[in-house]
């Protein structure tokens, strides 16, 4: 985890991903971190919790395991959607140096939440209808673009090969249902001002799932928050705009480094 002075970073992804959604940053991000991405219970390599709902503060427990297996007591942390939720819970109990949170979700008024779970069940739809054909509809930019839309603002820039591992990773997701309903589907993130580390809250101006709605109110509740839009970005911006996603990161952890 550790290498010479440089502080190790860790990446959270969203509901229904897995770790490669960050693959398109981390060429940059390692350069200056020794970074660790991790799955989620219930999601990419990771089986489902073994006991109990995969509600936030369960998920978080889970990934507080997997920093003491490590041997790592505090940790820069950035997380997307549902992994930015986990990552401000991370600030929370005091194991983040500093928090990034890409588009968190939690903050949605009641209409918003009905909103936000329907669309996520049509995205999961749509890749149960795709993912047997996930290579040849990655394949072509337009094609691709139809499968990506609503998680990303360029959804043509994300590479064909990352485009079907995404689609068959949003269709094959254990904890995909579970955990929509255990955390964005009935629970709200709590706590927000006892943070006490540096905080950014960024948000794509292009995203479908209210994350540009909800981003203000997340830096609102956290005490010194930077909000950060990040134009022409979607939900999941990793690919939309490696070098702007890195930027939000780095230009907060190399301030405030160990």
């Amino acid at each position: 985890m550790r290498s010479g002075d440089r502080d190790p970073l860790l990446l959270i992804h969203g509901l229904g991903l897995s770790r490669r959604s960050w693959k398109p940053v981390l060429p940059i991000l390692t350069r200056e971190h020794d970074v660790l991405a991790i799955d989620i219970p219930g999601f990419g390599t990771t089986p489902p919790l073994r006991d109990g709902v995969p509600t936030v503060d369960a998920l978080t427990d889970a990934v507080e395991s997997e920093l003491d297996r490590t041997g790592v007591d505090r940790v820069h942390v950035a997380g997307n959607s549902l992994g930015g939720w986990i990552a401000l819970e991370l600030a929370r109990r005091g194991r983040a140096t500093s928090a990034v949170a890409f588009s968190p979700s939690g903050l949605e008024a009641p209409a918003e939440r009905v909103y936000v779970v329907a669309m996520n069940e049509l995205l999961r739809a749509r890749s149960l209808v795709g993912a047997p054909a996930a290579a040849l509809l990655a394949a072509n930019p337009a094609s691709r673009s139809v499968m990506l839309s609503g998680l990303h603002g360029r959804p043509w820039r994300v590479p064909a090969h990352d485009a079907a591992a995404e689609i068959k990773d949003f269709a094959t997701a254990p904890g995909f249902h579970p955990t929509l309903y255990a955390t964005t589907g009935s629970h709200a993130p709590t706590g927000l001002s006892e943070i006490r580390v540096p905080v950014r809250i960024c948000f794509g101006t292009e995203d479908a799932m209210l994350g540009a709605l909800t981003a203000p109110r997340f830096a609102a509740a956290v005490p010194g928050a930077q909000l950060i839009p990040l134009p022409g970005c979607g939900h999941v911006p990793m690919a939309d705009s490696p070098g702007l996603v890195a930027n939000a990161v780095t230009g907060l952890t190399l301030v405030h480094g160990s």
